[in-house]
């Protein structure tokens, strides 16, 4: 069950002009709750200065820990236009402050395994990636890692230090290729931006696409769809392919006034515990079940994190978006929540599986 924690703020880095990196210290006594595979993220929570909750999901760029647990947790902020959390992160979070942090949660992941793995990021988009090459490359020998990143330029690319270190540690088994969209390069490859057609003409001429064992696409949602549509034209298998969007520009559509229903009831079980609860017209699921349940989880509330999804055990649901699931999980009968709207008179959901 995800549950929130105050976790201390052990220092505050400067990446770039609109980015920091937070490390939260993680007290002995959480070690263990706070474990987490590479690639997944945190959801923090603070409070808008009229109150209302603000809830943010940011991707954990540490290695996985060892047994012992995490003594530490570091996560990318970059600051958006209007965010109130970023905005709150660069502006005021100091060491010392403490911030209620979720448990782990997230799907975007690899298991350390031998094989040659590769990833196309934008952006922030690096973050998950960062963990999960660090991973690999540390407890795996027999693997190899090859990071193709975008970005506008040279001074707003994230974490550059920690690229260049794991270049510098496995010089034989990590491969970096850069493109900035916004600057010249002296070396290394033109600028532009990573779409379909360039990224269908390079990717050939730094590895054999097919040949990878997995791929990794993160980072706003039209680079990661340009890269699944290349990845798709050189004939790599889609079960090979995951996904995480880190932005979404567009709104979901509203929901057809004749497919869901204006009255019934949801039954949801979370943390072992079942209700059943009326559902008013035109609300989602998650929306329903927080009337009554504010332990439920949830982060973004637009279909991007995943934080909300939950076993549709009976009834049906139609999701205005999703941008977190892959197919083999909506086939195996889960949904996003916070996307989820009934069509049926009664919805039967699980959080616990």
């Amino acid at each position: 069950m995800a549950r929130f924690h105050p976790l201390r703020v052990a220092a505050v880095e400067q990446l770039t002009d609109d980015a920091v990196a937070l490390t939260l210290a993680v007290p002995p006594a959480l070690r263990d709750t706070y474990r987490h595979q590479p690639g997944q993220h945190l959801t923090l929570r603070t409070r808008d200065t009229d109150g209302t909750e603000i809830r943010r999901t940011y991707s954990i760029c540490s290695p996985a820990p060892g047994p012992e647990g995490p003594t530490a947790l570091r996560i990318g902020v970059r600051l958006v236009e209007g965010g109130a959390f970023s905005s709150y992160a660069h502006k005021k979070i100091a060491p010392g402050d403490t911030i209620d942090t979720m448990t782990p949660a997230g799907r975007f992941t690899l298991t350390p395994a031998p094989g040659h793995y590769a990833a196309v990021v934008g952006g922030s988009g690096i973050t998950p990636v960062l963990s999960i090459a660090a991973t690999l490359l540390r407890q795996e020998p027999e693997a190899r890692f090859c990071l193709l990143r975008g970005d506008r330029t040279t001074g707003s690319t994230m974490f550059l230090d920690d690229v260049a270190d794991l270049k510098d540690r496995y010089p034989d088994r990590f491969q970096i290729a850069t493109v900035l969209s916004r600057e010249q390069q002296e070396t290394g490859l033109p600028s532009g931006r990573l779409d379909r057609d360039r990224l269908t003409a390079l990717l050939p001429l730094l590895l054999t696409p097919e040949a990878i064992t997995g791929w990794y696409l993160c980072g706003p949602l039209g680079l990661v769809q340009n890269a699944q549509r290349a990845l798709r034209d050189l004939k790599v298998p889609r079960t090979r392919v995951h996904e995480e969007i880190f932005h979404v520009d567009s709104a979901p559509p509203p929901p057809p006034a004749d497919t869901a229903p204006t009255r019934g009831t949801v039954t949801a079980r979370l943390d072992g515990r079942s209700g059943t609860w009326p559902l008013h017209e035109g609300e989602t699921l998650l929306e329903a079940v927080l009337r009554n349940r504010p332990d439920a989880p949830y982060a973004c509330k637009g279909g991007v994190c995943g934080t909300c999804r939950a076993h549709l055990d009976s009834g049906g649901v139609r999701m205005d978006r999703n941008f977190a699931l892959e197919p083999e999980e909506t086939d195996a009968g889960f949904v996003l929540a916070c996307q989820s709207r009934p069509t049926t008179e009664t919805v039967t959901l699980d959080f616990d599986r």
